[in-house]
Parts: structure tokens; sequence; C-alpha cells
């Protein structure tokens, strides 16, 4: 009788308030789906090649290492990530900017379902959002990275340590910026806030990678804290060279 109640009361919440495609934003069809069918065939995931550092998709299967990797020392161990950014980034400034925190779900999801074998290879004893600035995540309302994490920590039963690392200083967007002012708006950008957790793998979990500016200040302060292993994993990256 609870669960007849239970899938009653499921399909009532849909017909008033209908799920909505991250894809397109519109009511998911068919009902009850976390996203159209036809959205889906939209998504473009990132396959090898692979960079094997930052994971970005290479054009060559001769190439290791995408061009900007393979001129520049990164902090972390290495990366990957799901989508193509220009795929998802209907989703992402909607998840992002116009408060459909409702898509973090299923796209954690999709990160733990698609690449959850190769994050539990790495043994992690965490995943560590990156975490915004408590004015921004105010203003916001939430922390896209975070639920990306919980619902990732979730299916993958990993801990979650969003209390880990903060966010010191409200810096500028970096979408606005270009490589070197990235790394420069960074700097003491965050720090360590719980001293007392002792990890030595973790994975760093972000919406976006573009430049790696922002994972290599986060596994900075990470490894200066004792952490010697650190990974990250990203809804979306670039395209590599």
């Amino acid at each position: 009788m609870k669960e007849r109640c239970t899938r009653i009361l499921a399909v009532l919440t849909d017909l008033l308030f209908p799920r909505r495609c991250p894809v397109c934003d519109r009511p998911v069809e068919p009902s009850g789906a976390y996203i159209c069918g036809a959205c889906r065939k939209k998504l473009i995931f990132i396959k090898e090649p692979r960079c094997l550092k930052c994971g970005k998709q290479l054009r060559e299967k001769e190439k290791e290492y995408c061009y900007d990797c393979g001129g520049k020392t990164h902090i972390y161990d290495r990366g990957i990530a799901l989508y193509t950014y220009g795929s998802i980034r209907p989703a992402l400034y909607r998840l992002k900017y116009g408060g459909r925190r409702e898509y973090g779900e299923f796209l954690g999801r999709e990160l733990a379902m698609r690449l959850g074998r190769e994050i539990l290879s790495w043994r992690p004893d965490g995943l560590v959002p990156v975490p915004l600035h408590p004015a921004r995540e105010k203003k916001r309302g939430y922390n896209q990275a975070a639920l990306l994490a919980e619902e990732m920590g979730k299916c993958l039963n990993i801990p979650v340590f969003s209390g880990l690392v903060e966010r010191s200083r409200n810096t500028c967007p970096q979408k606005e910026l270009d490589g070197a002012a990235r790394q420069i708006n960074l700097k003491k950008a965050f720090k360590i806030a719980q001293n007392d957790v002792k990890l030595n793998t973790i994975v760093i979990i972000d919406d976006i990678y573009t430049t790696g500016s922002t994972i290599d200040a986060v596994a900075e302060v990470c490894r200066n804290a004792g952490i010697k292993h650190v990974y990250f994993v990203a809804l979306a990256i670039g395209r590599g060279m």
C-alpha cells in the first residue's frame, strides 16, 4: 500500500511539476525520464584518443598529450571529463546561472555511471568539489560542483569533503581571463579549512576544465596539506590539439 501511494504521489508530482530536460529545458519526453531521448543524442562524450594528463580529446592517435599539457607542468596527477563543452554548454549555463539545481542530480549520476570505473581505479579517499566564495554561493543558492560531487559520492560510495577547501578570495570569473591572467587571479584564492582530515588520495570535482588553472590552484593547497595523490573529474572540457 505504501509503495502504491509513493508511485501515485510521484505521478501526480510529475504532472503538476514536470521534470525538465537539462538540454532543451522543456518538460522531459518521455515523462518521468531525466533527459529527452532526442536530446541525449546531442550530447557528445569525450572518447579516445585522450590526453594522458588532462583527458582532453585529441585529434591524432599518435599524440599522448594535448598542446597545453605538452608545454606545461600541472600540479594534479591526471584527470578526465565526460562531455565536450560545446554539447553540454546550455545545460551548464542553466545549472550555474538559471537556478536549475535539479540538473546536478542527473549530471552527477551520469559522471558516476560513465566514469565510475576509472574513478574507483584511483582508490580515492574522498571527492572534493571546487568551492565557490561564500558570497557567490549565497547569491546562487548552491555550489554546482558540490551538487555533482554529492550525487557521484552516493552512486560510487565515496565520501564527499565539501568543507576541506574554501575559497578565501572572491576572484573574477575565470571565463573572462586568458591563461596567464587566470593563474594570477587564483593566487592564494584557496586554503585548507579542515586540517584534521587525513586523506591520501582525492578527486577534485568541477563543472568545466579549460586551462587547468583552477584545478592546479586547488591541487596545490591540497598537496601542501600532505595529500599525495590529486586527480580531477570535470563535467565538460574544451578541445585538445
